[in-house]
Formats: structure tokens, C-alpha cells, sequence
């Protein structure tokens, strides 16, 4: 196959803020009464904000009603931006900008596919939005991986085909959302979450076009 575009996650394989989610979540948990661990915080990858403050709150035995749900999911996102708000493009991980770099000096089309509503302000901090042919993100799309709709519409905005695609993840959700839109999908990170992917990677430094267009020949 011809490999007309590739898409990206973004938490976990471009940029790490997963560790930022993660210490706002866990704030949020002591200031309920309850610890989180980094093995539950597993769970929440992928997943859209409410659906992850639905998880704490089963996590912690907690009850909380609708309104008070959109506050806590608010504060926590407060928390977050913080963090956000400070980073740069040395944040951007190993190898990621060079193998974009390449693709598209293959021809290779780049979108963006990610659950989070930030992503628009984290690309603009990281200085990568220019690189990107297309960015879907949680505030364009209304259904959560592993629903396809995020990665659907990617294809849609670069106008390929969904068997054209592969997609970049690093969550068990995000990778089913790929296979379930008819995509190729690579797992970025630790192989015993990602068993669903074609093919596993630790991460970009040693991925270029010519290595891609051999798996997927």
C-alpha cells in the first residue's frame, strides 16, 4: 500500500503531557480524600476529560451531580493549563520533529487526531502546528476513542482514504479508534498496553519514512 498520510495522537507521542494530566488528576484526588496511582492514571489515556473525571470519581467511591462534575472538570483543566502554559518546543519528544520532517519531504500528509481540547495550544507552545496538514482535536469532534470519528475526520480534511492512513498511538483506546475507522495503526511506548497495533515502537528516534514504507509495503 501507498501510504498517503500519517496521524498523530497527541499526549504520549508527540509531546508528554500526560505527566501534567496526571499530577492535576492527582491533585484533584487528594483534595478529595483519595490517593491515584500512575497504574490507574492507565486507564484515563485516550479518554475524553469528563469520561476521565467519571473514572476518578469511581476510583475514589465518590458521587458528585452533573454541576459539580463541570466544575471539578473545569478546575482540574485550570491546573493543567498552568503546566501547559510553560512549555516549549524541547518538550517536543525525541526524534518526533525530524521523522514529520521526513515524511513530509516524502509527500507524506500530517494531521493531528487527539481527544484533548488544548491540543491548538499545546502545538502553538511546541511550534509544530505549521507542520501539520490538518488538526482534529475534543473540540471539533463529539464521540471519544475508541470511537473513529477523531481520525475519521483527519482523513476526511486531508482527503485520502482511511486504508491510506497509519496512525500514531500510545493508548490501548486511541489504537482500537484506528482499527475501528480501517486504519494501520503503530503503538508508541510499552508493548503490554498496545498489543492491538500492527507494529510497536519505543518511540522516533530510529523510525524514518523508508523503515515505514517497508512495514507497510
Amino acid at each position: 500500500m501507498q501510504i498517503k498520510a500519517c496521524l498523530f495522537d497527541l499526549d504520549g507521542v508527540i509531546v508528554d503531557t500526560a505527566k501534567y494530566h496526571f499530577i492535576a488528576w492527582k491533585e484533584m484526588a487528594a483534595g478529595l480524600g483519595f490517593d491515584f496511582t500512575e497504574k490507574e492514571n492507565e486507564l484515563l489515556k485516550g479518554v475524553s476529560r469528563m469520561r476521565s473525571l467519571d473514572i476518578l470519581l469511581e476510583i475514589g467511591k465518590i458521587t458528585k451531580t452533573g454541576e459539580e462534575k463541570l466544575r471539578l472538570a473545569e478546575q482540574k483543566n485550570q491546573r493543567y493549563l498552568e503546566y501547559v502554559n510553560q512549555m516549549t518546543e524541547e518538550e517536543i519528544l525525541p526524534g518526533v520533529a525530524k521523522f514529520i520532517d521526513d515524511l513530509r519531504s516524502n509527500g507524506v500528509l500530517i494531521a493531528l487526531g487527539s481527544a484533548s481540547k488544548n491540543a491548538p495550544l499545546i502545538m502553538e507552545r511546541i511550534h509544530l502546528a505549521e507542520k501539520f496538514d490538518a488538526i482534529v482535536d475534543g473540540n471539533s469532534v463529539t464521540k471519544a476513542k475508541p470511537d473513529p470519528e477523531v481520525f475519521l475526520k483527519c482523513a476526511e480534511l486531508l482527503k485520502v482514504k482511511p486504508h491510506e492512513c497509519v496512525v500514531f498511538e500510545d493508548a490501548q483506546a486511541g489504537i482500537e479508534a484506528a482499527l475501528n475507522g480501517g486504519m494501520k495503526v503503530i503503538g508508541v511506548g510499552s508493548p503490554e498496553n498496545l498489543s492491538l497495533a500492527d507494529y510497536l515502537i519505543p518511540g522516533f528516534k530510529k523510525l524514518d519514512y523508508e523503515l515505514l514504507s517497508k512495514w507497510y509495503k
